[in-house]
Protein backbone atom coordinates (compact mmCIF):
# COMPACT_ATOMS: atom_id res chain seq x y z
CA UNK A 1 0.00 0.00 0.00
CA UNK A 2 1.50 3.42 -0.80
CA UNK A 3 1.70 5.85 1.83
CA UNK A 4 2.41 9.56 1.70
CA UNK A 5 4.22 11.96 3.95
CA UNK A 6 1.77 15.50 4.40
CA UNK A 7 4.14 18.46 5.55
CA UNK A 8 2.32 21.22 6.99
CA UNK A 9 4.51 24.20 6.48
CA UNK A 10 1.33 27.10 7.45
CA UNK A 11 -0.86 28.86 5.17
CA UNK A 12 -4.58 29.39 4.67
CA UNK A 13 -5.34 25.97 4.94
CA UNK A 14 -4.62 25.60 8.50
CA UNK A 15 -5.40 29.17 9.72
CA UNK A 16 -7.86 29.50 12.41
CA UNK A 17 -9.51 33.03 12.91
CA UNK A 18 -7.96 35.17 15.83
CA UNK A 19 -8.35 39.42 16.96
CA UNK A 20 -5.67 40.32 14.24
CA UNK A 21 -7.37 38.00 11.47
CA UNK A 22 -6.15 34.69 10.27
CA UNK A 23 -3.29 32.96 11.60
CA UNK A 24 -1.32 30.11 11.39
CA UNK A 25 -2.18 27.42 14.22
CA UNK A 26 -0.53 24.09 15.35
CA UNK A 27 -2.88 20.66 15.41
CA UNK A 28 -3.72 20.92 12.00
CA UNK A 29 -4.13 17.12 11.78
CA UNK A 30 -6.61 16.62 14.31
CA UNK A 31 -8.85 19.69 12.67
CA UNK A 32 -8.24 17.19 9.21
CA UNK A 33 -9.45 14.18 11.39
CA UNK A 34 -12.68 16.28 12.96
CA UNK A 35 -13.45 17.67 9.40
CA UNK A 36 -13.37 13.85 7.68
CA UNK A 37 -14.86 12.02 10.71
CA UNK A 38 -15.01 8.12 9.21
CA UNK A 39 -14.00 8.95 5.93
CA UNK A 40 -10.65 9.12 7.19
CA UNK A 41 -10.79 5.80 6.74
CA UNK A 42 -11.07 5.82 2.47
CA UNK A 43 -7.84 8.53 1.97
CA UNK A 44 -4.38 6.73 1.46
CA UNK A 45 -2.14 5.66 4.44
CA UNK A 46 -0.21 8.95 5.50
CA UNK A 47 1.30 10.72 8.03
CA UNK A 48 1.93 13.88 9.09
CA UNK A 49 4.46 16.53 9.83
CA UNK A 50 4.23 20.04 10.85
CA UNK A 51 7.45 22.55 10.78
CA UNK A 52 8.50 23.88 13.61
CA UNK A 53 7.81 27.61 12.34
CA UNK A 54 4.36 27.79 10.73
CA UNK A 55 4.30 30.81 8.34
CA UNK A 56 1.79 33.19 6.51
CA UNK A 57 3.37 32.76 3.28
CA UNK A 58 3.70 35.57 2.38
CA UNK A 59 6.67 36.13 5.02
CA UNK A 60 8.57 33.28 3.36
CA UNK A 61 12.28 33.13 2.40
CA UNK A 62 14.80 31.56 0.39
CA UNK A 63 15.58 29.70 3.59
CA UNK A 64 12.22 27.99 4.55
CA UNK A 65 12.33 26.36 0.66
CA UNK A 66 15.79 25.07 1.97
CA UNK A 67 14.06 23.62 4.69
CA UNK A 68 10.88 22.04 2.92
CA UNK A 69 13.53 20.23 0.52
CA UNK A 70 15.79 19.33 3.70
CA UNK A 71 12.13 17.59 4.96
CA UNK A 72 11.38 15.68 1.89
CA UNK A 73 15.36 14.47 1.69
CA UNK A 74 14.86 13.43 4.97
CA UNK A 75 11.87 11.62 4.91
CA UNK A 76 12.28 10.26 0.87
CA UNK A 77 13.05 6.18 1.17
CA UNK A 78 10.37 6.22 3.43
CA UNK A 79 7.12 7.38 2.03
CA UNK A 80 5.89 6.55 -1.51
CA UNK A 81 4.44 10.33 -2.02
CA UNK A 82 4.49 14.17 -0.27
CA UNK A 83 2.06 16.51 -0.66
CA UNK A 84 3.07 19.94 1.05
CA UNK A 85 0.35 22.16 2.84
CA UNK A 86 1.30 26.02 1.79
CA UNK A 87 0.12 29.56 1.53
CA UNK A 88 -1.10 30.68 -1.81
CA UNK A 89 0.97 33.40 -1.75
CA UNK A 90 3.97 31.98 -2.68
CA UNK A 91 3.19 28.66 -3.67
CA UNK A 92 4.27 29.07 -6.85
CA UNK A 93 8.27 30.17 -6.05
CA UNK A 94 8.12 27.39 -3.03
CA UNK A 95 7.12 24.92 -6.25
CA UNK A 96 9.63 26.33 -8.52
CA UNK A 97 12.22 26.24 -6.09
CA UNK A 98 11.71 22.51 -4.64
CA UNK A 99 12.18 21.76 -8.73
CA UNK A 100 15.02 22.78 -8.76
CA UNK A 101 16.36 21.39 -5.88
CA UNK A 102 14.86 17.77 -6.07
CA UNK A 103 15.64 17.06 -10.16
CA UNK A 104 14.98 13.88 -11.38
CA UNK A 105 13.16 12.47 -8.93
CA UNK A 106 11.10 9.31 -9.05
CA UNK A 107 8.16 10.16 -6.50
CA UNK A 108 5.06 12.78 -6.76
CA UNK A 109 5.49 16.16 -4.25
CA UNK A 110 2.17 17.84 -4.62
CA UNK A 111 2.06 21.35 -3.26
CA UNK A 112 -1.54 22.56 -2.06
CA UNK A 113 -3.35 25.12 0.10
CA UNK A 114 -6.52 26.64 0.20
CA UNK A 115 -8.32 30.33 -0.46
CA UNK A 116 -10.44 29.51 2.97
CA UNK A 117 -9.60 27.50 5.72
CA UNK A 118 -10.08 24.23 6.82
CA UNK A 119 -11.91 25.80 10.07
CA UNK A 120 -14.42 27.32 7.67
CA UNK A 121 -17.69 25.51 7.20
CA UNK A 122 -17.75 26.30 3.51
CA UNK A 123 -13.73 25.79 2.15
CA UNK A 124 -12.07 24.41 -0.59
CA UNK A 125 -9.12 23.01 1.53
CA UNK A 126 -10.74 19.73 2.18
CA UNK A 127 -11.15 19.06 -1.44
CA UNK A 128 -7.72 20.21 -2.14
CA UNK A 129 -6.12 17.97 0.65
CA UNK A 130 -8.12 14.90 -0.44
CA UNK A 131 -7.28 14.75 -3.67
CA UNK A 132 -3.69 16.10 -3.39
CA UNK A 133 -3.49 12.89 -0.95
CA UNK A 134 -5.06 10.77 -3.77
CA UNK A 135 -2.37 12.14 -6.48
CA UNK A 136 0.90 11.76 -4.31
CA UNK A 137 -0.72 8.06 -3.84
CA UNK A 138 -0.77 7.59 -7.59
CA UNK A 139 2.45 6.19 -8.27
CA UNK A 140 1.91 7.75 -11.70
CA UNK A 141 3.64 11.35 -11.11
CA UNK A 142 7.40 12.04 -10.74
CA UNK A 143 7.89 15.91 -10.29
CA UNK A 144 6.89 19.00 -8.07
CA UNK A 145 3.68 19.73 -9.06
CA UNK A 146 0.94 22.47 -7.56
CA UNK A 147 -2.95 21.21 -7.22
CA UNK A 148 -5.51 23.59 -6.80
CA UNK A 149 -9.44 23.24 -7.77
CA UNK A 150 -9.35 20.34 -10.54
CA UNK A 151 -5.97 21.90 -11.72
CA UNK A 152 -2.35 19.62 -11.25
CA UNK A 153 0.08 21.68 -12.69
CA UNK A 154 3.79 21.55 -13.48
CA UNK A 155 5.24 23.13 -10.19
CA UNK A 156 7.78 25.89 -12.40
CA UNK A 157 5.30 26.50 -14.50
CA UNK A 158 2.34 27.45 -12.01
CA UNK A 159 1.26 30.63 -11.10
CA UNK A 160 -0.97 32.52 -8.77
CA UNK A 161 -3.37 34.20 -11.43
CA UNK A 162 -6.50 35.15 -9.11
CA UNK A 163 -6.28 36.99 -5.76
CA UNK A 164 -9.74 35.61 -4.33
CA UNK A 165 -11.10 32.69 -6.47
CA UNK A 166 -11.00 29.06 -6.01
CA UNK A 167 -9.56 28.96 -9.49
CA UNK A 168 -6.20 30.64 -7.75
CA UNK A 169 -3.88 28.84 -10.11
CA UNK A 170 -3.02 28.20 -13.67
CA UNK A 171 0.11 28.12 -15.83
CA UNK A 172 -0.41 30.31 -18.70
CA UNK A 173 2.51 28.79 -20.79
CA UNK A 174 1.89 24.87 -19.95
CA UNK A 175 -0.63 22.37 -20.69
CA UNK A 176 -2.54 21.32 -17.22
CA UNK A 177 -0.71 18.21 -16.47
CA UNK A 178 -4.27 16.60 -15.22
CA UNK A 179 -7.98 17.77 -14.93
CA UNK A 180 -9.98 16.20 -12.18
CA UNK A 181 -13.29 16.04 -12.05
CA UNK A 182 -15.30 12.92 -11.46
CA UNK A 183 -12.31 11.25 -12.79
CA UNK A 184 -9.16 12.05 -12.03
CA UNK A 185 -7.11 12.35 -15.68
CA UNK A 186 -3.28 12.61 -16.11
CA UNK A 187 -1.62 13.68 -19.12
CA UNK A 188 0.80 11.21 -19.10
CA UNK A 189 2.38 12.58 -21.98
CA UNK A 190 3.21 15.55 -20.75
CA UNK A 191 4.32 13.98 -17.30
CA UNK A 192 8.27 14.09 -16.58
CA UNK A 193 9.57 10.33 -16.63
CA UNK A 194 11.19 9.01 -13.15
CA UNK A 195 14.63 9.24 -13.26
CA UNK A 196 17.50 9.17 -10.39
CA UNK A 197 16.86 11.73 -7.51
CA UNK A 198 19.66 14.26 -7.90
CA UNK A 199 18.77 16.57 -4.03
CA UNK A 200 20.98 19.88 -4.21
CA UNK A 201 20.20 22.08 -1.48
CA UNK A 202 22.83 24.61 -0.80
CA UNK A 203 22.85 27.67 1.51
CA UNK A 204 20.54 30.62 0.09
CA UNK A 205 21.62 33.98 0.52
CA UNK A 206 18.46 35.59 0.30
CA UNK A 207 20.37 39.10 -1.26
CA UNK A 208 21.93 37.28 -3.75
CA UNK A 209 18.36 37.87 -6.40
CA UNK A 210 16.51 40.83 -7.06
CA UNK A 211 13.45 41.39 -9.53
CA UNK A 212 12.61 44.80 -11.28
CA UNK A 213 9.99 45.63 -13.33
CA UNK A 214 10.37 47.92 -15.94
CA UNK A 215 7.51 51.14 -16.16
CA UNK A 216 7.20 54.16 -18.03
CA UNK A 217 9.71 56.86 -16.68
CA UNK A 218 11.69 54.22 -15.17
CA UNK A 219 15.15 55.93 -13.51
CA UNK A 220 17.83 54.30 -13.92
CA UNK A 221 18.44 54.55 -10.34
CA UNK A 222 16.44 52.37 -9.08
CA UNK A 223 18.77 49.40 -10.88
CA UNK A 224 21.71 51.10 -9.34
CA UNK A 225 20.19 51.18 -6.20
CA UNK A 226 19.23 47.73 -6.35
CA UNK A 227 22.46 46.62 -7.44
CA UNK A 228 24.39 48.66 -5.47
CA UNK A 229 24.51 45.49 -3.02
CA UNK A 230 27.64 43.87 -3.47
CA UNK A 231 25.82 40.66 -2.30
CA UNK A 232 23.75 40.95 -4.87
CA UNK A 233 24.93 38.63 -7.49
CA UNK A 234 21.86 38.62 -10.34
CA UNK A 235 18.91 40.44 -11.10
CA UNK A 236 15.28 39.62 -12.83
CA UNK A 237 14.41 42.02 -15.58
CA UNK A 238 10.33 41.85 -16.18
CA UNK A 239 10.21 43.99 -19.55
CA UNK A 240 7.61 44.72 -22.08
CA UNK A 241 6.18 42.16 -24.29
CA UNK A 242 9.06 39.95 -25.92
CA UNK A 243 11.73 40.95 -23.91
CA UNK A 244 11.64 45.13 -24.65
CA UNK A 245 13.05 47.58 -22.49
CA UNK A 246 12.98 51.22 -22.99
CA UNK A 247 16.33 51.33 -24.82
CA UNK A 248 16.02 55.59 -25.38
CA UNK A 249 16.53 55.79 -21.91
CA UNK A 250 20.26 55.71 -22.35
CA UNK A 251 21.21 56.00 -18.49
CA UNK A 252 18.81 53.34 -17.49
CA UNK A 253 20.68 50.47 -20.50
CA UNK A 254 24.00 51.99 -19.29
CA UNK A 255 23.17 51.13 -15.80
CA UNK A 256 22.60 47.03 -16.78
CA UNK A 257 25.59 47.58 -19.23
CA UNK A 258 27.70 47.85 -16.11
CA UNK A 259 25.85 45.53 -14.20
CA UNK A 260 26.89 42.63 -16.56
CA UNK A 261 29.97 43.80 -16.93
CA UNK A 262 30.60 43.94 -13.05
CA UNK A 263 29.30 40.11 -13.66
CA UNK A 264 25.83 40.44 -12.21
CA UNK A 265 23.51 38.20 -13.99
CA UNK A 266 20.46 39.87 -15.64
CA UNK A 267 17.36 37.64 -16.61
CA UNK A 268 14.96 38.89 -19.39
CA UNK A 269 11.11 37.94 -18.49
CA UNK A 270 8.18 39.04 -19.91
CA UNK A 271 5.30 41.13 -17.79
CA UNK A 272 2.57 39.34 -20.01
CA UNK A 273 0.67 36.87 -18.50
CA UNK A 274 1.39 34.58 -21.58
CA UNK A 275 4.27 33.71 -23.74
CA UNK A 276 8.00 34.05 -24.13
CA UNK A 277 10.61 36.57 -24.25
CA UNK A 278 12.41 36.73 -28.17
CA UNK A 279 15.02 39.27 -27.03
CA UNK A 280 15.93 40.49 -30.70
CA UNK A 281 12.67 40.71 -32.27
CA UNK A 282 12.98 44.00 -32.01
CA UNK A 283 15.86 46.37 -32.23
CA UNK A 284 15.11 47.55 -28.45
CA UNK A 285 15.16 44.05 -27.55
CA UNK A 286 18.12 43.60 -29.43
CA UNK A 287 19.98 46.01 -27.59
CA UNK A 288 19.97 43.51 -24.42
CA UNK A 289 21.84 40.77 -26.18
CA UNK A 290 24.49 43.53 -27.02
CA UNK A 291 25.29 44.54 -23.20
CA UNK A 292 24.43 40.80 -22.28
CA UNK A 293 21.54 40.36 -20.90
CA UNK A 294 20.44 36.59 -20.34
CA UNK A 295 17.07 36.15 -22.19
CA UNK A 296 14.75 34.05 -19.86
CA UNK A 297 12.67 32.54 -22.35
CA UNK A 298 9.39 31.67 -21.05
CA UNK A 299 9.96 31.39 -17.58
CA UNK A 300 7.69 32.72 -15.11
CA UNK A 301 8.96 35.30 -13.27
CA UNK A 302 8.61 33.31 -10.08
CA UNK A 303 10.86 29.79 -12.08
CA UNK A 304 13.01 32.66 -13.17
CA UNK A 305 14.03 34.28 -9.67
CA UNK A 306 14.05 30.89 -7.89
CA UNK A 307 16.04 29.19 -10.90
CA UNK A 308 18.42 32.44 -10.68
CA UNK A 309 19.14 31.59 -6.89
CA UNK A 310 19.62 27.84 -7.00
CA UNK A 311 22.39 28.38 -9.68
CA UNK A 312 23.96 31.16 -8.30
CA UNK A 313 23.98 29.19 -4.75
CA UNK A 314 25.92 26.48 -7.29
CA UNK A 315 28.67 28.83 -8.17
CA UNK A 316 27.88 28.82 -11.64
CA UNK A 317 28.86 32.35 -13.79
CA UNK A 318 29.48 33.85 -16.87
CA UNK A 319 28.44 31.15 -20.29
CA UNK A 320 28.12 28.31 -17.68
CA UNK A 321 25.50 30.33 -16.04
CA UNK A 322 23.89 31.60 -19.32
CA UNK A 323 23.86 28.53 -20.97
CA UNK A 324 21.83 27.16 -17.53
CA UNK A 325 19.41 29.73 -17.49
CA UNK A 326 18.57 29.25 -21.08
CA UNK A 327 17.75 25.43 -21.47
CA UNK A 328 15.21 23.53 -19.49
CA UNK A 329 16.30 21.57 -16.34
CA UNK A 330 13.28 20.02 -15.15
CA UNK A 331 10.32 21.27 -17.81
CA UNK A 332 10.35 24.96 -16.70
CA UNK A 333 11.12 26.19 -19.88
CA UNK A 334 10.90 25.51 -23.75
Amino acid sequence: MMKVLVIYTGGTIGMVPSDQGYVPVSGFHDRVLEQLGSAADQLPEYDLVELDRLIDSANVVPQDWCEIARTLERHWAQYDGFVVLHGTDTMAYTASALSFMLRGIDKPVILTGSQIPLAELRNDALDNLITSLMLAASGEIHEVCVYFNGRLLRGNRARKVRSTGFDAFDSPNCPWLGQVGIHIDLRHDLLLPAGTPDFCIPQLDPSAVVALSVFPGMPARLIESALDDPRVRGLVLQTYGVGNPPDADLALIGALEQACARGVAVLNVTQCHQGAVSQGAYATGATLNRIGVIPGSDLTPEAAFTKLHLLLAQDLFGEQLSDALSHPLCGECA
